[in-house]
């Protein structure tokens, strides 16, 4: 299935980047173009672009040049995200390579990724309109506020599944979610179109999160390109680990804390025992079952469309959210 995901939407992510290189020719100085290019460029599928134009599509939008320019506003504030993201994490490595931090320093790829939020906001409201430039404004604000949500709360163990949700809400959920409804409201699409895909966007947000969990203890590095435990080293409360400690039998949960009071260096030094705490508590299971009920409800929400071409790409797009490896 996923080789057959990623024939059918190739055409499409080769048209998007052929617009970008298009687009990002309005930069005139050559190091930010490399720094941009280096973001941009480095292999992404274009899922959150290509959700606006199928979700425009669906609403019977046909595939004009103006709805796939629209759509790079998306690329260019996840990649803003990821670029700004390196920063504050101090990152190494991005997607197998070595992040742009590394390699320019943090005022350039600062830098980078203002100029990459700058254009996609100009996008939005060129082509978009006050409408679209509303949710996508709403979804950058959204990203913001849950980043310092997660600073605040940088020192605290919270085990709260709630909490983990409202962040992931802001963080990645409502910039996926806004991709989607930005195609309905392009394509004139109405009320109850644009709320069956927000939820479609969020909830494939939040399990493609989910899955990210579970990769950072499960994952093979060699596909994901980044060493498993990086979370766990640091101390990042995700949806496994918050659902081992809140089982209280077999001793899991108080074996976990210990360990999380250690430091970066010894939660590394036991990440494998952590592991094998989270499984044997369920944590893995549990995390992989609510991702699947958040696709589930997804695909219910999309009933009200009917069949064809586009739906089911949305639909192999989310069950290639629960199966991917990388």
């Amino acid at each position: 299935m996923k080789q057959s995901i990623l024939s059918n939407i190739k055409p499409e992510a080769e048209k998007l980047d052929q617009l970008m290189r298009s687009d990002l020719e309005v930069i005139d100085n050559p190091l930010l173009a490399e720094v941009v290019a280096y973001a941009i460029f480095n292999g992404g599928k274009r899922i959150r672009p290509l959700l606006t134009v199928l979700s425009a599509r669906l609403c019977g939008c046909e595939a004009l040049e103006e709805l796939y320019r629209l759509a790079l506003t998306f690329e260019y504030l996840h990649a803003a995200s990821l670029l700004h993201d390196d920063v504050i994490d101090h990152a190494e490595q991005r997607r197998g390579r070595i992040a742009a931090n590394k390699a320019w320093g943090n005022t350039h790829v600062i830098l980078a990724g203002d100029f990459l939020h700058s254009r996609a906001m100009w996008l939005a409201g060129t082509l978009g309109g006050k409408q679209c430039l509303d949710k996508i404004c709403q979804a950058a604000s959204a990203m913001v506020e849950s980043e310092f949500l997660q600073l605040q709360n940088a020192q605290r163990t919270e085990t709260s599944e709630e909490y983990y949700f409202q962040v992931l809400k802001g963080k990645t959920a409502a910039l996926i979610a806004a991709a989607c409804e930005t195609g309905v409201i392009f394509a004139g699409g109405t009320p109850d179109k644009r709320a069956a895909l927000a939820l479609f966007g969020s909830n494939l947000g939040l399990s493609f999160q989910i899955i990210d969990d579970l990769l950072d203890y499960q994952g093979d590095p060699a596909r994901t390109g980044k060493a498993v435990g990086n979370d766990f080293q640091e101390g990042k409360m995700t949806l496994p680990l918050i659902y081992a400690m809140s089982q209280d039998g077999g001793g899991a949960g108080q074996a976990l804390s210990v360990i999380l009071k250690d430091e970066p260096a010894g939660r590394r030094h036991s990440f494998a025992r952590a592991r094998d705490l989270i499984e044997e508590a369920g944590g893995f299971s549990y995390a992989r079952q609510r991702a699947g009920e958040l696709i589930d409800e997804a695909m219910r929400g999309l009933e009200i469309f009917p069949a064809g071409p586009g739906k089911d790409l949305l639909g192999a797009l989310a069950a290639y959210v629960l199966e991917r490896d990388k």
